[in-house]
């Protein structure tokens, strides 16, 4: 404190870091992105361990053992499926009936705000049938669930033939101390998310649906099956949750582990587990997995109905079976006996899942980073604009001069006033037309869709999306000149307070983003710290101006689009990454409409404006 509060040590201090401001920021640069890439490698990690003591043991005798009984019911299911064009309800409930459950049933509809060209939908209405196991030695005050969606066509039938046997199976057990609850969803998410609010007692979205006939306990965790295919090759564990939120790392372990004692293949991201870390070749699968992780938690999007669950502080993973080229084979019997062994374990809580860790990312199932390992990497990005904010000589001496009372003298008093004004006034109007730019981003494209369409050959879709990138591209010409509103022509010292609130502001935003969702903030960061840290109105405008829009909102979602294809192993052509780019916007939107997504509003209200302060800059006169 010494060291700040004496003027002549604090204007040694600040022009040390003027003169070596540059080198520093380049050094917290390459070290972030240098940790961040380090990360993969294994023995920068940790060991996945079980931290819960009531499932620390995988000691249970599954005995499962009508997996073709299963199949056999799958296909019942499809060729009722079928015939009914949907889901089919009534043989739904006659099937979970026989086995035993109290089976109940929720209608719901949702009206799009736009069309989802993707799975051609706009007027939704299904109806969500349910079962539940009362537990035969408990108070019945907490619940698991199972959950299998109906999906169109030929897919997921299998899981829902799974999904009832294991109720015929778990029906003859006496150990449960928890009610099991067999859900099979329709319309995906959306009547996952009908189904969540009705037993919670919440509407955050505004769909309609009939209230909940029938309840059970607290729900304390949740597993969500998919299954395509008789015969499986390895399952494929999901766990990304809406807004980037993932289940205790409990849940994750207790997967792995029943895959290794029943000798299930597993995967994550679609991935093998690989002992070869010392290789070049390990390493750079780690680093795959690892990035296809950050790309999907960064989407804030649910990648599986589990997602929902997630925002009710239940712990949920989806379980997907995959059908490759792998000379392993699983058949539908083992894996009935894998969610057994679950289902069992997650029986003996005494308590929700709460000792393990909420915030990590998996180069495999086998190791992980926690928070503490992944947060240095963000922090060195975020403190390049500690470090630009803090040695910007002029703005400093502003800031200071703001802060210091003004003197006896009548003329110090004028020159203090003289000197804040214009640039109190230079960074308000940019301040507001670039987020008033923002708030026209996230409104207009849906309310504006009518009109687009009467008189543009579009569809409302289409007319969204490309309003969206209309006024993304439109705001690039707006706020460069909107500081001579006010202030008329542009002091040295305007863009420097300008430049001090954005670098602030870009701070603040990516600092808060990074909490609750890492992989969003360090992706922000990645391309937006060099952008806040370096550019001046002084430099090669042409060449910056080409750069900024390069490391923008919008080209960085569109890299990110090429990036997730290549992890993928999907390669796409231009112009096939540009489909799925204006698909991303479009389900983007959908998300927040629907789901209550924070990624769209996030860009457009927020991130989005403080780029334009930067472009600001970058034109200032």
């Amino acid at each position: 404190m010494g060291l700040l509060s004496d003027p002549n040590r604090r204007r040694a201090l600040t022009n040390l870091l003027t003169r070596l401001n540059t080198p520093l920021c380049l050094v917290c640069y390459v070290a972030g992105v240098a940790w961040f890439m380090g990360l993969a490698f294994e023995p920068f990690t940790l060991r996945t361990y079980m931290s819960e003591n009531a499932m620390g043991s995988t000691m249970v005798e599954e005995k499962f053992g009508a997996g073709e009984r299963a199949l056999a019911a799958g296909r019942e299911f499809a060729a009722h499926k079928k015939k009914a064009g949907g889901m089919p309800v009534d043989w739904l409930v006659k099937a979970m009936q026989s086995r035993g459950l109290e089976v109940f049933t929720q209608s719901f509809s949702r009206t799009l705000p736009f069309p989802d060209e993707n799975k051609e939908r706009y007027m939704v209405r299904g109806t969500n049938v349910y079962g539940i196991l009362r537990a035969p030695r408990a108070p019945r005050t907490e619940a698991l669930v199972l959950s299998a969606p109906c999906s169109p066509g030929s897919s997921n039938n299998q899981a829902v033939g799974l999904l009832l046997g294991l109720a015929q199976y778990f029906r003859g057990q006496v150990y449960w101390a928890k009610d099991i609850i067999f859900l099979v969803n329709e319309h995906d998410l959306i009547g996952m998310q009908a189904w969540l609010e009705g037993y919670h007692h919440t509407n955050t979205t505004g769909m309609s649906w009939t209230p909940l006939q029938g309840r059970a306990g607290s729900i304390q965790a949740a597993l969500s099956l998919e299954l395509s295919t008789d015969v499986i090759t390895s399952l494929d564990l999901v766990l990304e949750g809406l807004n980037g939120q993932l289940p205790n790392l409990d849940l994750a372990n207790l997967f792995y582990a029943f895959c290794q004692k029943i000798g299930v293949l597993c995967t994550i991201q679609g991935k093998l587990q690989r002992n070869d870390w010392d290789t070049a070749s390990g390493y750079n699968h780690a680093v795959q997995t690892m990035l296809l992780m950050v790309l999907k938690q960064a989407s804030g999007r649910p990648w599986g109905d589990h997602g929902l669950f997630l925002r009710y502080h239940i712990e949920a993973a989806s379980v997907r079976g995959i059908n490759s080229f792998r000379q392993y084979k699983t058949d539908a019997t083992t894996v009935g006996r894998l969610l057994e062994g679950m289902f069992r374990k997650l029986n003996n809580l005494l308590e929700r899942l709460h000792q393990s860790y909420f915030f990590y990312l998996l180069p495999s199932l086998s190791r992980f980073v926690s928070i503490g390992y992944y947060m240095p990497a963000f922090s060195l990005l975020a403190l390049i604009l500690l470090l630009r904010s803090l040695t910007s000589a002029h703005a400093l001496d502003l800031w200071v001069q703001l802060g210091t009372p003004a003197a006896g003298t009548e003329d110090g008093l004028a020159e203090v006033e003289q000197v804040s004004s214009p640039g109190v006034l230079s960074v308000l109007t940019p301040v507001v037309i670039s987020h008033l730019t923002g708030v026209a981003l996230y409104t207009l494209p849906v309310l504006s869709q009518e009109t687009a369409v009467e008189h543009f050959p579009v569809s409302e879709t289409e007319a969204v999306v490309l309003t969206a990138i209309a006024i993304y591209t439109a705001g690039l010409a707006l706020p460069h000149n909107t500081h001579r509103v006010l202030s008329g022509e542009g002091t040295e010292q305007g863009w420097r307070v300008l430049k001090l609130v954005a670098v602030l502001y870009l701070a603040v935003l990516l600092g808060c983003t990074a909490l609750i969702n890492f992989s969003l903030g360090f992706i922000l960061a990645l391309t937006l710290v060099p952008v806040a840290a370096f550019v001046t109105p002084h430099v090669p405008r042409v060449l910056c101006a080409f750069l900024m829009v390069l490391l923008s909102p919008g080209c960085t979602l569109l890299l990110c689009v090429f990036v997730y294809q290549e992890l993928q192993e999907a390669p796409v052509s231009l112009l096939e990454g540009w489909n799925l780019f204006l698909s991303v916007i479009s389900q983007g939107i959908l998300d927040h409409s629907l789901y209550g997504s924070l990624l769209y509003p996030l860009l457009s209200l927020l991130v989005y404006p403080c780029w334009l302060l930067l472009w600001n800059i970058l034109f200032w006169k």
